[in-house]
Formats: structure tokens, sequence, C-alpha cells
């Protein structure tokens, strides 16, 4: 780290040191395009990684494949003492059943650990660029209020692509986090919590993610109940959107 932030370093260990960063970041990970937007200036880019949006994610995605593989933990071990079980005192037919249904979840409970490994895997590498990052940006700042040099405007250049490069890293990270989001699965049951749903009323709901939009209208029937065209819509998680709901 002190190579990279000082800027005082040679330039051969400069370069050595910038691409085992890099390599050792993207080499690792399947990755999705990064998230660059485009700024006002035409052709410019601008690298925006959410570090708050990342770690809240990070932790309920944790949280809810911990409790995916309690509860397949539990099933395993329910048929494992089935198992034990029928082996004494049952059919054959049934006990390789059983053994079958076995070995499927052993199997979904070893890629569902794979799973939550891979992303505290890539939550930590996130953090690490983070923290590379922050630590670059206050250097940056100091080296500028300090008086002008040589060796001081040398810092500066290097701090200044030091930030941007893990700026660049942490967007990659996150393409490669979204890979492991999995779906959005959107079931419409209908509109409650209206003071007033007569028979014969028409509504639109209109959802979106992002770019990803559904549209769907439904009607009150006379006995209450409600029809919709559609019923289900699958949307792919995205980092930087939050859902919007519109009746």
């Amino acid at each position: 780290r002190s190579c990279s932030f000082t800027g005082f370093s040679t330039v051969q260990s400069r370069k050595l040191a910038k691409s085992l960063s890099r390599s050792s970041v993207r080499s690792r990970m399947s990755l999705k395009p990064p998230k660059a937007y485009n700024s006002l200036q035409k052709g410019a880019l601008i690298w925006d990684p959410k570090p708050l949006q990342v770690k809240k994610i990070f932790e309920a995605l944790k949280k809810g494949l911990n409790e995916y593989l309690q509860a397949h933990q539990a099933e395993l071990d329910y048929l494992s003492g089935r198992h034990k079980d029928t082996k004494r005192n049952s059919r054959l037919a049934f006990y390789y059943d059983l053994d079958k249904q076995i070995r499927s979840v052993e199997r979904y409970i070893r890629k569902l650990e794979f799973h939550i490994s891979k992303v505290e895997e890539l939550y930590e590498a996130y953090c690490i660029q983070c923290r590379l990052r922050d630590g670059a940006t206050n250097m940056k700042e100091a080296f500028s209020l300090s008086p002008s040099s040589k060796a001081s405007r040398e810092s500066l250049l290097e701090l200044y692509k030091n930030v941007q490069e893990c700026t660049e890293d942490m967007c990659f990270i996150e393409g490669a986090l979204e890979v492991h989001l999995g779906e959005f699965h959107v079931k419409m049951k209908g509109l409650v919590g209206f003071a007033r749903l007569c028979p014969g009323d028409q509504y639109e709901v209109f959802v979106r993610l992002g770019r990803q939009k559904w549209r769907l209208k439904g009607k009150i029937e006379t006995d209450d109940s409600q029809t919709w065209d559609e019923e289900e819509k699958i949307f792919v998680p995205n980092l930087h959107e939050q859902f919007e709901i519109k009746v």
C-alpha cells in the first residue's frame, strides 16, 4: 500500500504493484459489464460504486442464503433419520428412493455452501478495494494541501490513478455480485387496503425495476374477486435500482 500511495517508488515497482492488484481482483471472478454512467460531457464516463447499498444487499442476501441452508440441513437431518429406520424394516424400493432424496439434498447443500462462500469472497474483495480507495482519497487530499513540488505532484498523480483504479474495481465486483443475486418472482395476488373497491372498477398496476417494466390491468368482479391479465413476472435484481410500484 505504501508503494501504491506515496508516489515516490520507481516506475517499475509501480507498474508491478498495479498489475498485481488489478489482476488479483478481476482474474478470480466472472464479471458482468461494470456500472459506468455517462456524464454531461460527451464521451466521458463516471464510475459510481455504492458501498452502503452493496453492504445492505450483501447482508440481506447472506441472511437469506443461510436461512435457506438451515432449512435444507433440517430436511437432510429428517431424511437421514427416516433412512436409518427404513434400513431396518421397509421395502427395498422405498429405501433406494429415500437414499436418492438424501443425495439430492446433500448436493444442493454443497451448492448453497459454495454460493455463500463466493458471495463472501466477493464482498471481502469489495471491502478491501473500498478501504484502499478511502485511504488513497485521504492521502490525495493531504498532498493537495501541502506545498507544491515535483515530488508532491507525482504523488498526487499516482494517488489519482489509484483512486480511479479502486473505483473501477469496485464497479467490476458489483457486477460480479449481481450474478449471484438470483431472480425476483413477483406475483400479483390482488389489491387490498383501498377505501373503495367496487364491482366493475378497473385498475392498472405499473411495476418497474430499472429498465425492467411490468404493466398489468385488473378488474373487480361482482363477487368482489379480482381478475388480472397477468399474474407473475420475473425481474433480474440490480444493485443500483429500487422497485417502483404505481396503482
